[in-house]
């Protein structure tokens, strides 16, 4: 039997991209600086990279399924520029007051319970990453490390939340480092 590999789950919006709010030109698509580096240090780790994202803007009728698509390959594209390639990526496109609520909207887990099922993955080795609480929340049940990484948008008391119940670094690449120099050790 093969063992099952962490994962580094990843938000998308404001962690590897810019948030444009409600993304679904394909052509605004644009990286966060020095990214690829540790994402590329996560995969030599072991780590798979899954995309985790909210995107009510569907629920909203802002954008569509295929305006997402667009986006998500844009995504990808821009990645695999930088050498890098991610293993999934998965959205909730549900907006709670308009849909209803589901299991799958951050801080809910069944998109991170989907892809540990489908690429056979430890959500309990692995890390949860992204610049809103939500984003880390999952750790706190699933198991693993939630990290935060605060941006613009980032409320403040969330990061005082994420500083009590979970872990809070500077970059993508202070995450990252955070926790493979610590292994390394």
């Amino acid at each position: 039997m093969t063992a099952l590999r962490p994962a580094a789950f990843l938000d998308r919006d404001g962690t590897l991209i810019h948030d444009a709010h409600y993304l679904r030109d394909p052509a605004l698509v644009r990286l966060l600086p020095d990214i690829a580096a540790p994402l590329a240090r996560l995969r030599r780790a072991g780590y798979a990279l899954v995309v985790i994202t909210n995107q009510s803007g569907i629920a909203r009728g802002l954008l569509t399924e295929q305006d997402y698509a667009a986006v998500r390959d844009r995504l990808d594209a821009l990645l695999a520029a930088e050498g890098v390639t991610l293993d999934g990526s998965y959205h909730c496109p549900h907006e709670p007051a308009r849909s209803g609520p589901c299991e799958c909207r951050k801080p809910g887990t069944l998109l991170h319970r989907r892809a540990a099922k489908d690429l056979a993955l430890d959500v309990s080795r692995s890390l949860f990453i992204g610049d809103r609480f939500r984003d880390v929340a999952p750790a706190l049940s699933l198991g693993g490390r939630g990290i935060l990484v605060p941006g613009v948008d980032t409320p403040s008391d969330e990061i005082s939340r994420a500083e009590r119940e979970a872990t809070v670094a500077r970059s993508l690449h202070d995450a990252v480092a955070l926790v493979l120099d610590a292994k390394a050790s």
